[in-house]
């Protein structure tokens, strides 16, 4: 709750947020950025959805809701705000870097081409680590077959020492995000997993990974911040936001292999 449920970094005055406790039947574990992923899912298909009922561009639609430049104190507003376990004051929530990196994005793909039918380019952004990342993802989709053809990600993590270990880092999360996004389920029956190894759950292999997968890491001298996980969690909501750009279908339930051959 303190990392995610009440981190909301738009610009709106009056927002009702609920929760409810839920019961886990099995051990939670840890996943490559945690609950930072279906948080970012939601949120970032959200906004494409109500860009979209706006008849808003997606990005500036972002941009909007994000509002002006300031740093966020979710304290504030009543939140235990945790900020992974750092100070707010070394590392503020700064809504100007979170609408820079969809800038740097959006920028360096062209967003706003026109593109033939069954194709179609979807963004999302999130913040999580002390990092922010933007995610486009370009997909194809013919008859029931869909292809994630291109993928662009930039990051400001800050001070940046190993450039090319930051590129990997990024490079691999974006798999890892599109894996997840195209297969990525565990289910269940009489309390065990059903899925036992990678004949069943499977991750992308080369031919499901996109020939363009491309990196930017934004400069900055703002203290270091994570590289290992925030890449993920604005993966899925962009390849699912560039179907809906392709196809007109609105996914909510992932993955999308329940809904397309991958």
């Amino acid at each position: 709750v303190s990392m995610t449920f009440g981190s909301l970094p738009f610009a709106i005055s009056n927002m009702q947020l609920m929760r409810n406790r839920a019961n886990a039947h099995v051990r939670i574990g840890w996943l490559r950025s945690v609950y930072n992923i279906p948080y970012a899912f939601g949120v970032g298909s959200f906004v494409d959805e109500l860009a979209h009922a706006a008849g808003k561009d997606p990005r500036d639609f972002w941009l909007e809701l994000i509002g002006p430049d300031r740093h966020i104190d979710f304290a504030a507003d009543g939140f235990e705000f945790s900020n992974h376990g750092q100070s707010l004051e070394v590392f503020p929530y700064d809504t100007a870097r979170l609408k820079n990196v969809i800038t740097v994005l959006t920028d360096s793909i062209g967003w706003g081409q026109e593109l033939p039918p069954g194709q179609g380019w979807g963004i999302s952004a999130a913040r999580s680590f002390l990092s922010y990342v933007a995610v486009a993802c370009k997909v194809e989709v013919e008859g029931d077959q869909l292809r994630v053809t291109e993928m662009h990600a930039v990051m400001d993590c800050g001070t940046v020492v190993n450039p090319d270990r930051v590129h990997a880092q990024l490079e691999g999360a974006m798999i890892f995000g599109l894996s997840l996004a195209l297969m990525g389920e565990i289910t269940f029956e009489n309390g065990t997993a059903v899925q036992t190894n990678f004949h069943d759950y499977p991750v992308a292999r080369t031919i499901q990974t996109p020939a363009v997968i491309k990196t930017h890491i934004v400069p900055s001298e703002a203290p270091p911040a994570g590289v290992g996980e925030p890449g993920v969690p604005a993966v899925a909501p962009s390849i699912a936001n560039a179907v809906f750009a392709a196809t007109g279908q609105r996914i909510r339930e992932l993955p999308l292999n329940k809904h397309f051959q991958v």
